[in-house]
């Protein structure tokens, strides 16, 4: 299994392909999620990439944090374990 990196601050006209290509110069990527609202359709501006290793996680978290992407200042760090909303019913 590969590392979860969350990506924040992502352009809002960024593709999966895009944020792929861009991870993909510190290691092989598995899959690239950017969270978009359900009922418009449109991006969150966060997403979250996975990455084959933990080596190639950790280099992508070290080149890219704060780095400019379509002019906007990437946050990148290893993501966390999601936490269960409160007062949602999960049934």
């Amino acid at each position: 299994m590969g590392k979860k990196i969350y990506v924040g601050n992502i352009p809002f006209r960024a593709t999966p392909e895009g944020l792929k290509e861009l991870f993909s110069g510190f290691g092989e990527v598995e899959s690239v999620n950017i969270i978009t609202d359900p009922q418009s359709g449109r991006s969150k501006g966060f997403g979250f990439v996975l990455m084959t290793t933990e080596e190639a996680a950790m280099k992508a978290i070290d080149g890219l944090n704060e780095s400019l992407y379509m002019e906007r200042a990437l946050t990148v760090a290893e993501a966390k374990p999601p936490q269960p909303r409160e007062g949602r019913d999960r049934r």
